[in-house]
């Protein structure tokens, strides 16, 4: 849990009460939560300012272990996985009560590690790229920051949509973005995007700052500039490009959606590395430094399935 705002020593391992199950609610015993950005960015204070102690965590699957009144279509001792519900979080726990409205039945193919890892990524990718940029196929497409958790997702599904696949990231990571449907990378620490990429119909951006403002250079007029990360102050964008920021809803319909695109094949699990939940401050240090490829996950140590 996190003692106070601050670093990574604030989040301490310790005992919380037991949450429950409260009316259209279940509880789940978290098998695995998986490190967002988010997460570091609520601990530093960026976001809001919050009660201490607190649970941080968006992203997890696990077994259902109480159901709450009303709760129909969810049983004890299902697999089920999810993400927190918007201003809440709570993860990085051994247990989690969550709105069963809003999570959705893992499948016996998809391991806790990996769906933990899918959720807030696919559900954030899915409603940038189909709900907000509407992306077309034989659009072209620039997701900066390929190499990370939701553009990994953003790449994969991009090019199931059919679109041309332009990412930018390091060397050292070429390899990995192009495995995942990449047609052209650019490495950011030795060329300049706006040289080398034009007439872009669509910008994902992913970085924030003075990335997303070089962004437009590299959009068609009429294009759309999507971003996650906030943009860079005192900055006045294209007045002929569309700016859009998703609204990610917490829903099961999307969730869902990522499990059918990756039983067809389209999508598949992230480059994962776990760490215990006791050592969750060392993996948001390794998170903050932003060079990592694909994503954290935080295991309770409970029986993999």
């Amino acid at each position: 849990m996190l003692t106070d705002h601050g670093g990574p020593e604030n989040l301490r391992y310790g005992d919380a009460p037991d949450p429950v199950a409260g009316p259209g609610e279940v509880v789940v015993d978290v098998h695995a939560a998986s490190v967002n950005a988010a997460d570091y960015k609520v601990r530093q204070g960026g976001y809001f300012k919050l009660t201490f102690p607190y649970i941080l965590g968006r992203d997890f699957s696990g077994l259902v272990s109480a159901v709450g009144d009303g709760v129909t279509d969810l049983a004890v001792g299902d697999a089920v996985f999810g993400v927190a519900d918007q201003g809440k979080d709570g993860a990085y726990a051994e247990k989690i009560a969550i709105k069963a409205a809003i999570i959705a039945r893992k499948p016996a193919t998809l391991s806790h590690e990996a769906a933990a890892a899918m959720g807030l990524s696919s559900l954030t990718a899915l409603w940038a790229l189909e709900d907000t940029a509407r992306l077309k196929a034989g659009e072209t497409i620039l997701i900066q920051g390929g190499a990370g958790g939701v553009a990994g997702f953003a790449i994969q599904l991009a090019k199931h949509l059919g679109a041309t696949v332009i990412t930018t990231a390091s060397a050292g990571n070429a390899d990995y973005v192009r495995s995942l449907g990449a047609d052209q990378v650019i490495d950011y620490n030795s060329q300049d995007f706006t040289k080398v990429v034009h007439d872009c119909d669509v910008v994902f951006d992913t970085v924030g700052g003075d990335v997303q403002a070089r962004s437009y250079q590299v959009l068609k007029s009429g294009g759309r500039l999507v971003f996650i990360a906030p943009p860079k102050k005192d900055f006045t964008p294209r007045q002929d490009i569309e700016t859009l920021r998703p609204a990610v809803t917490r829903d099961r319909a999307h969730l869902e959606r990522m499990l059918a695109l990756l039983e067809a094949g389209a999508v598949w699990p992230p480059n994962i590395v776990c760490y215990g939940l006791a050592d969750a401050a060392e993996a948001h240090r390794v998170a903050e430094a932003r060079h990592l490829t694909g994503k954290l996950v935080l295991v309770t140590g409970r029986a993999a399935g």
